[in-house]
């Protein structure tokens, strides 16, 4: 099923080269990393003000929810010197955020002292999931100014800052123009504008296979072993709202990167989105029953159609096709 479509390899199709790039840029990507970098800044600023958990967990909602409005545009800035990983470590596989956090207020690390000595730090003990864990967790929310704690989520709060900042900037100076001289004799980055196009659209397809694999697809598990403790987020009861507002910012992509009507496309997100406001099911605890588990997964069903769509709707303008390996399966 989503699985396959995300192992499948992007090829060039024979088809006009695509010209919308700008509206991409100027639309989507722009805006919304500008958004990023003003909700961290906020973050940040809130922290030096009143580090405590309560004052913190709006400001906190606020830049999680401006993430992933970019977080699916893995190329260029995003991923440089592994930010993505740094602002947003999730899936968590092996537990790695909560022992880093734990270890680094257990020995009262004065890593946190140094903003230069802190962005060295593990990811796992940064970024947003880091500051859930300060600032949603039992045994660690419960602390006060001049805290140790009160410093860690001052040091994240910066750093997330810092980041959100280089990002917007670097899109801004040059990788906007990077991007929209796809082709150009100069550009080795991308040798084409349908290079540059098949990039969009490849953010497009796996940021709907992340939606549909790990924020659904995790806490799923099996029938036989639901996992609903892995949903991404469930602290802070974002798990639903993360996966509400990923399909919003990639439906906006889909929307800019097509420069042609895609009814089958804005439909199926429709259907997507309003099954999502049914679920009413925060963190996917739900999963823990065969019927609810019947329910987020015919929600990941209809992200999978998603993609279907697009790949009948859009591809075919950019010049780009999907091939699937049949290797995987469905």
């Amino acid at each position: 099923m989503m699985r396959a479509f995300l192992a499948a390899t992007l090829c060039f199709a024979a088809a006009p080269a695509f010209a919308g790039i700008d509206e991409v840029i100027e639309s989507h990507v722009l805006p919304g990393t500008e958004a990023f970098a003003e909700a961290t800044t906020a973050l940040a600023t809130a922290a030096t003000d009143d580090c405590t958990a309560q004052n913190l967990r709006d400001p906190f909602h606020t830049a999680f929810d401006s993430w992933l409005g970019i977080s699916h545009l893995r190329l260029g800035p995003i991923e440089e010197e592994g930010r993505s990983l740094a602002i947003s470590f999730w899936p968590d596989t092996r537990g790695l955020v909560g022992r880093t956090v734990a270890g680094l207020v257990a020995d009262e690390d004065p890593v946190v002292e140094s903003p230069e000595a802190f962005a060295e730090v593990s990811i796992a003990g940064r970024g947003l999931l880091a500051l859930e864990r300060l600032l949603f967790e039992d045994d660690l929310a419960g602390y006060s100014a001049g805290s140790y704690r009160c410093a860690f989520a001052q040091a994240i709060a910066g750093d997330l800052a810092r980041m959100a900042g280089e990002i917007d900037r670097e899109w801004q100076d040059s990788f906007a123009a990077t991007l929209r001289s796809a082709g150009d004799g100069d550009n080795s980055f991308f040798l084409s504008e349908r290079e540059a196009a098949q990039a969009l659209y490849t953010a497009l397809v796996t940021g709907l296979g992340f939606v549909a694999d790990q924020r659904l697809g995790r806490p799923m598990g099996t029938f036989e072993a639901p996992k609903p403790l892995v949903a991404e987020a469930r602290r802070s009861g974002r798990s639903l709202r993360n996966v509400m507002m990923s399909l919003e910012a990639l439906r906006e992509l889909a929307q800019t990167l097509a420069d042609h009507p895609i009814p089958e496309t804005e439909a199926a997100f429709a259907a997507a989105l309003e099954r999502a406001e049914q679920l009413d099911d925060p963190v996917f605890a739900g999963v823990a029953s065969p019927s609810g588990r019947l329910r987020v997964e015919a929600l990941q069903t209809l992200v999978s159609e998603i993609v279907s769509a697009a790949a009948e709707e859009i591809a075919p303008e950019l010049g780009v096709s999907v091939g699937f390996n049949s290797a995987d399966g469905d």
